[in-house]
């Protein structure tokens, strides 16, 4: 498979991660979009959504490159985990995840600018956490540093701390379901 020129539309360092280590050539562009979370929106809406906002604006400037646009939320009895305000809303999300099941959806957007070619997807991945007192919560946090994370967490520095099982691909719960990935650029470029 030929691919144009990659740019990654995120700042996300483990999405970066992922495409490095599947041997993606790319650049990397933040977006400097908005992200929307409307409470009338699904998880998967949303997730779609917001790939879509930044794969595009990246892609209005740079139209011979294939743009990735991805957002990643965690999403629990109805309600999206996005990113902690702070370290007490981070102990929170855990606190209501302890011991619990919770999706994690991806939404990925890819613009071919030079073609006029979008396409999009979700992926949605099943976690359960294990059961932590608060002391157990304090010291993951201070490892993990979480405010950058959706749901407060990192899965790939779990090191079997949080997460006690997951049903679907781990690289969806990192933030980029590779899998999945590599068939819509290989539709895009095929």
């Amino acid at each position: 498979m030929s691919l144009p020129p990659l740019i990654l539309a995120s700042t996300s360092p483990r999405r970066r991660e992922l495409l490095q280590r599947e041997g993606y050539e790319f650049i990397v562009l933040a977006p400097t979009v908005e992200e929307i979370a409307p409470p009338e929106l699904t998880p998967a809406e949303v997730t779609l959504a917001n790939a879509r906002l930044k794969a595009q604006a990246v892609a209005k400037e740079n139209p011979g490159r294939l743009v990735i646009g991805a957002d990643t939320v965690v999403a629990f009895e109805g309600e999206i985990f996005g990113k902690p305000r702070d370290l007490d809303h981070a102990a929170e999300m855990i606190r209501r995840l302890r011991g619990r099941t919770h999706e994690v959806w991806s939404g990925v957007w890819l613009v071919r600018g030079d073609t006029g070619q979008e396409t999009g997807f979700n992926e949605v991945t099943r976690v359960r956490f294990r059961e932590l007192d608060d002391a157990a919560i304090r010291a993951y946090h201070a490892r993990i540093a979480p405010l950058d994370k959706a749901g407060a967490y990192a899965a790939q520095d779990d090191r079997g701390d949080l997460i006690e099982f997951y049903e679907g691909c781990f690289d969806n719960v990192i933030g980029l379901p590779m899998k999945s990935l590599a068939w819509a650029l290989g539709r895009m470029t095929g």
